[in-house]
């Protein structure tokens, strides 16, 4: 339903739930590839901030207002997807081969990729990293945008985050559907994090898993994480007998498509600010899936 049209938006109401995309190609005039130019150009809004992301879950009673403007800013990067975005915070999605922040001279780093898009899109802010995911894992990933923000989610990450998924490729048939993992990990001299049945002085870690598919040389797995330690998934990968495909650190030489076969795939979390419930996903990357089939 249309209800008015103003600041060069037409906005819309959503009458049932539905993936955003397939909502807009269903209600709003114009080709394919024009509403999903719009929508990855920053021009469509959901309830007043801007979304991105083609399976965005709409539901009804939400407000849309889709860009009449050609005029919208962009977002680009090869390695970097901006997924939600609004005054205190942004939802990015990162490809493998990028780290969360600098380390090092010159290092192509996420948050100097989001330091380079507030700045070009004329917004007074720095990207604050919150969490980190390693180099060579993919997925969602949250930034703060000021100082204050980082501080509510630094000292009440556990509270905020009620949610955190993660997919990966295990080598090996993991023969029970579901369990948990749960030990105490501890870093040695060379950063190499070991797991302990009794306490070692680590700290605890905590993770479910349930297996999504499996053939008898790999398992496609979701892990919950109920604690965030460092490489936890990881480390409780290999504990199990299944390590992760592709990693040089803990894992076996099984390494079937040539990446650590790791992607965080949800992220649900209480806005700082808001407090609204704030919920995102993505697909199971198309190179675990084609192990599979």
């Amino acid at each position: 339903m249309k209800y008015n049209n103003q600041n060069q938006y037409a906005h819309y109401v959503a009458d049932s739930d539905a993936p955003l995309l397939e909502w807009l190609l269903a209600n709003i005039k114009g080709s394919r590839s024009k509403i999903k130019a719009t929508l990855q150009g920053r021009g469509i809004k959901v309830n007043g901030k801007i979304v991105t992301k083609f399976d965005f879950p709409l539901r009804a009673g939400m407000k849309i207002s889709v860009s009449q403007s050609k005029r919208n800013d962009q977002f680009r990067s090869r390695y970097v997807q901006l997924v939600y975005e609004d005054r205190w915070l942004v939802v990015v999605e990162k490809n493998v081969g990028i780290l969360s922040m600098a380390a090092g001279h010159r290092s192509l780093n996420v948050k100097s990729v989001l330091d380079d898009y507030f700045r070009k899109s004329g917004q007074k802010c720095r990207a604050h990293v919150v969490h980190r995911l390693d180099r060579d894992t993919s997925g969602l990933m949250v930034y703060a945008k000021d100082m204050d923000t980082e501080q509510i989610f630094e000292h009440n990450w556990h509270d905020i985050v009620y949610d955190r998924r993660y997919v990966a490729v295990v080598s090996g048939e993991i023969v029970e559907n579901e369990g948990t993992i749960a030990s105490w990990l501890k870093d040695n001299k060379a950063y190499v994090t070991y797991s302990s049945p009794v306490d070692n002085g680590g700290k605890y870690a905590i993770t479910h898993f349930h297996v999504l598919d499996r053939t008898t040389e790999h398992s496609l797995v979701e892990f919950q994480l109920e604690t965030g330690r460092k490489n936890q998934i990881r480390v409780h990968s290999a504990d199990m007998g299944h390590p992760v495909c592709g990693d040089t650190k803990y894992g076996n030489g099984d390494d079937p498509i040539h990446r650590l076969c790791l992607h965080a795939c949800m992220l649900n979390f209480w806005h700082p600010v808001t407090r609204e419930r704030m919920e995102f996903s993505t697909m199971i990357p198309a190179q675990f899936r084609h192990i599979f089939k």
